[in-house]
């Protein structure tokens, strides 16, 4: 049983770091700093928008954006976070990584 634990926590913490990426990657792109024109920022960019649009888009039909502020990556993240320790409260096994 720890097997499937850790393997959900291995996919719940690589959900998390893609999303911070594709957070410090947004903040990059809107101060100009990056711009999807750069041929490498551009296969990332879509990366993560393809890999996170399954799990934004049921959470950003119900959430709206609210003055261009998009607040569906920080729901994400506290979700993950609740989950955790959900997992670790249900069942008492916290993974070693």
């Amino acid at each position: 049983m720890s097997h499937v634990i850790d393997a959900v926590f291995l996919f719940l913490r690589l959900i998390f770091y893609v999303i911070i990426a594709q957070v410090i990657l947004s903040w990059l792109l809107n101060f100009n700093v990056l711009n999807l024109r750069q041929p490498t920022v551009a296969r990332i960019w879509d990366m993560t928008n393809r890999v996170l649009a399954p799990v934004y888009n049921p959470i950003r039909r119900v959430l709206p954006t609210a003055a261009g502020f998009d607040f569906t990556p920080m729901v994400v993240i506290i979700g993950i976070l609740l989950l955790e320790k959900l997992i670790v409260g249900l069942t008492g096994y916290y993974p070693a990584f």
